[in-house]
């Protein structure tokens, strides 16, 4: 099969090489970029655990191919905490709050909320649940996500 060049900025790191057109945004993550934070659940764009920016954007990374974000800026969970390590203030609330148990899903949610609460950062809780409603949890009943995206929230106000 044909290979293209590809390259994007991975947590503000430079990242490139040749792909096959067939390679998903999220394998060229896990496999080329050796950032296994983003994870692959259903590979249909249904469970939103893929879910990373795309400049800035959230997306299901197993939807996207990776030669269609060439010359874009992605952003993992691992780019979500500070350079030094401390927890976002999503990712703190995350742990305060119990939003995860069996914490496959965590990484979708985390970038997801990041990115909800850049764009809404004092929702509704029908607005957290419309804004989440693309991320499936099998553990945790939801609650404690929604109190940790109102405990995020407030932690950024």
């Amino acid at each position: 099969m044909h290979e293209l060049p590809v390259e994007l900025r991975v947590n503000g790191t430079p990242h490139g090489g040749v792909v096959e057109p067939r390679v998903t945004l999220a394998d060229f993550l896990r496999e080329r970029c050796g950032l296994t934070g983003t994870h692959l659940g259903c590979e249909h764009g249904a469970c939103g655990a893929c879910t990373v920016l795309l400049d800035g954007q959230a997306v299901r990374s197993c939807l996207v191919f990776a030669v269609q974000v060439d010359g874009q800026e992605v952003t993992t969970v691992e780019g979500i905490a500070s350079p030094d390590g401390e927890l976002s203030p999503v990712q703190a609330a995350m742990r305060a709050c119990h939003g995860l148990q069996c914490g496959f899903c965590t990484p979708g949610f985390v970038t997801s909320i990041t990115a909800l609460l850049r764009d809404n950062p004092s929702p509704t809780d029908e607005e957290i649940r419309e804004g989440l409603s693309g991320n499936f949890c099998r553990c945790t009943g939801y609650q404690g996500i929604v109190n940790a995206v109102r405990q995020a929230a407030e932690a950024q106000a």
